[in-house]
């Protein structure tokens, strides 16, 4: 609040600084400029009459001519002698200069105060409104209470469709693929022409499938494809299941297709770019040998996992307390139909690091989405304070790249601050 006071006074001074300076100078100071113009037209005056004497002198203009001559030139000195008192504007008003200087700070105080916030700058005011952002808890019980007033609509009265689509996407969103599943069914149901909730659901159940696109998936990107041709999310999974099946120039085909409807330098363009290489690649050594899918990840080793040691920076080791939660998870290494969910995680207290970790089968967060289904996955670290699953701002993270389930022991540092 201060400084925006600070600065408010500043802009003030420098527009009285623009605008006081001609109002207060000095009569005299006026006065002495249109003397001294007076002084220059009169000597200018003389010098013609000196002129006049010299041509009648030389002959060059008779007696009537030199009379008629002086008498103009002289009437046009008493002109200029008259002219300061008769001409010069009085000099303006000091008082004028001090009732701007006192009405023009009030008159912004006033403007300000009705047009303003002036208990917007009050820095308890900011703190109480950030403390009413929602929790991801409040949030999730926000989309609950939601999810049952929509089930308890009397069936005499028309169903929302647009209701049902916020849902589906809000349990997207929060990673509870099954309530999205039954909800995104209920809007393709209302709105059957919809061909974005049907890639949308689409994507929902490749996630159920271990991200695969065999059956339904498939069935429902096709019908979006019929309906809109260039949606970009359906061309995505249909580039996904020719991957699957193998079908390397297809993939690259329609993910070349679905990169230029994306938005150019967007996370998703750079994903869909990637892929196309990969397919590229994939297409050329088909039958020769076996490619790793991103998008249709092969299953490996049973076995398979990541071990490895989780430590801190010395430039974060400060800022950790012994009861902080230090959770260490894998998720598939990024592509156009990555799971967002974790495939595995651990929970440790911050006092145990550096961490040993084992991530296998055994610490999966879901059946359906096992780390020994996906070869190539990114191993996380994230400090907690308040102990929640969900990333906060101020966590302190850490972050692999890309490496191979069943890789050799991996070292991770957390070394950076969540934004």
């Amino acid at each position: 609040m201060i400084a925006f006071w600070i600065s408010a006074t500043l802009l003030l001074v420098l527009a009285l600084a623009l605008v006081l300076p001609p109002l207060l100078r000095s009569k005299s100071s006026v006065d002495k400029t249109a003397g001294s113009a007076a002084q220059a037209n009169l000597s200018v005056l003389r010098s013609q009459i000196t002129q006049l004497d010299a041509d009648f002198a030389a002959g060059n203009i008779n007696a009537d001519q030199l009379a008629l001559a002086r008498s103009d030139i002289e009437r046009r000195a008493l002109e200029e002698e008259s002219a300061p008192e008769a001409t010069v504007a009085p000099a303006r008003s000091k008082r004028t200069a001090w009732a701007l200087g006192l009405v023009m700070p009030l008159m912004a105080l006033g403007i300000y105060g009705f047009l303003g916030n002036v208990q917007a700058l009050d820095p308890a005011n900011l703190q109480a409104k950030a403390d009413t952002e929602p929790t991801p808890e409040q949030l999730e019980a926000m989309v609950s209470a939601f999810a049952a007033r929509l089930e308890a609509v009397p069936a005499s009265q028309a169903p929302d469709p647009k209701a049902w689509e916020m849902l589906a996407r809000s349990y997207a969103a929060m990673q509870k693929f099954p309530e999205a599943n039954k909800a995104y069914r209920r809007a393709v149901e209302l709105n059957p022409g919809n061909a974005q909730i049907m890639a949308d659901h689409a994507d929902v159940l490749a996630m159920l499938q271990g991200q695969r696109m065999a059956g339904e998936p498939t069935i429902l990107f096709e019908r979006a494809l019929l309906l809109d041709p260039n949606n970009i999310k359906a061309l995505a999974l249909a580039g996904s299941a020719a991957f699957e099946k193998k079908d390397f120039a297809k993939a690259a085909q329609l993910w070349t297709q679905a990169q230029g409807l994306a938005p150019p330098g967007s996370d998703f363009a750079k994903g869909l770019a990637s892929s196309v290489e990969e397919a590229r690649a994939a297409s050329g050594q088909a039958g020769t040998s076996q490619v790793a899918s991103r998008s249709a990840p092969t299953p490996a080793p049973a076995q398979a996992g990541i071990e490895g040691i989780v430590n801190i920076s010395a430039d974060l080791k400060g800022k950790v307390a012994p009861d902080d939660t230090v959770f260490i998870f894998a998720r598939a290494a990024p592509s156009p139909n990555s799971p967002r969910m974790p495939l595995a995680i651990l929970k440790r207290k911050a006092s145990e690091l550096p961490i040993t970790f084992t991530l296998d089968d055994s610490s999966a967060m879901a059946d359906e989405l096992k780390l020994s289904k996906f070869e190539r996955v990114v191993v996380g670290a994230r400090v907690s304070r308040s102990g929640n699953a969900m990333p906060q701002s101020g966590d302190l993270v850490g972050q692999s790249a890309p490496v191979k389930s069943g890789a050799g022991k991996l070292s991770l540092m957390i070394d950076s601050v969540q934004p």
